[in-house]
């Protein structure tokens, strides 16, 4: 019998993982690039309520793919892959403006030592749950989106239990799983020191595009070309 979980294998599957403040939708460009290439792609649709919650989300659909999988994070999805891509099926970790803390360490312990751009504006609620500012949004999330399009995410904000970024993960599957990263030259969300600091320390094969943070959806073809060498395998 085949063994669909072999490494060696070209994963054909393809697992999506939105970040914070927005959902899947934003995929839909990355999504439609690799069905046309005959992937299965499958988008999980976070909840954003902790840590453990968007885990379990990954791994729900992690559990119905058949063989080898690449799983793909942007943003605070790329927490999420970090933790739960130590499952079997997976060969593969793409990151794609996204945080990679390792095992012990909070998301948030990322940040230390960089400086945010002061376009990325969070705006905490009561009740711990946190949105994008709304004057803020296009500049320090999707400054290369039209305005129409800047304003659908933008409107359409998924709110995030900030307590998630404080709590420390349990497994670093970018410490046995190969890693690709896909990083903006012109993200606001990150300080650009921060996000080539956690590429370079995770020895992820790097892929620079001019591109704001929501490159997922204006770039659609460069996260689709580096998704499908990560499926295959090829590094630079």
């Amino acid at each position: 019998m085949t063994d669909l979980t072999n490494t060696n294998q070209p994963a054909r599957n393809i697992v999506l993982v939105h970040g914070a403040f927005v959902d899947g939708s934003g995929w839909r460009g990355v999504y439609d690039d690799l069905s046309s290439r005959g992937y299965r792609v499958s988008i999980v649709q976070n909840p954003l309520t902790s840590l453990a919650d968007d885990v379990a989300a990954t791994k729900r659909v992690l559990d119905r793919q058949v063989g080898p999988t690449v799983l793909v994070g942007h943003s605070w999805g790329g927490s999420a892959i970090t933790e739960a891509g130590v499952d079997p099926k997976v060969t593969s970790l793409v990151y794609v403006a996204a945080l990679a803390p390792d095992a012990g360490e909070d998301t948030s312990s990322l940040y230390v030592g960089f400086t945010t751009p002061p376009e990325f504006v969070i705006d905490p609620q009561a009740d711990g749950f946190g949105f994008l500012s709304l004057e803020q949004f296009k500049a320090g999330f999707a400054a290369d989106l039209s305005d129409a399009d800047a304003a659908f995410l933008r409107d359409s904000q998924v709110p995030i239990d900030l307590s998630a970024f404080a709590t420390k993960l349990t497994h670093a599957a970018w410490r046995t799983k190969p890693s690709w990263a896909v990083i903006g030259t012109e993200d606001k969300a990150f300080d650009q020191k921060m996000v080539l600091h956690m590429a370079e320390r995770i020895g992820a094969d790097i892929t620079e595009v001019a591109a704001s943070h929501a490159l997922y959806a204006s770039q659609p073809k460069v996260v689709a070309d580096v998704i499908d060498r990560a499926a295959r395998g090829v590094r630079k």
